[in-house]
């Protein structure tokens, strides 16, 4: 499958209680079948949450859909894979 590729950055800024953090940013590179900053665009327009949880939520749902659908058949995804589907299709049609 033809995928565009990211690279992933996570810095621990601050922890639970305000404290700044020294640690190395965890760093990857994934592929998706989406354009995932289209999708954040897209979903910015939406008024369920402010721009940067709604980028949180697009980023980590894109992450985790590509997982699944590489790995669909293991059974860790099993009783997750049918209400995720739904989901996916309620929002996309544009919630409820």
């Amino acid at each position: 499958m033809k995928q565009h590729r990211y690279r992933v950055t996570v810095e621990h800024l601050a922890d639970q209680h305000g404290a700044p953090m020294q640690r190395d940013p965890l760093q990857f590179e994934v592929g998706n079948h989406d354009d995932i900053f289209s999708i954040v665009e897209r979903m910015q327009q939406r008024a369920e949450f402010d721009p940067q949880t709604m980028t949180a939520f697009a980023v980590g749902l894109k992450l985790l859909s590509e997982v699944m659908l590489e790995h669909r058949g293991n059974p860790l995804f099993e009783e997750l894979a049918p209400h995720f589907t739904q989901f996916m299709k309620e929002l996309k049609k544009g919630g409820r």
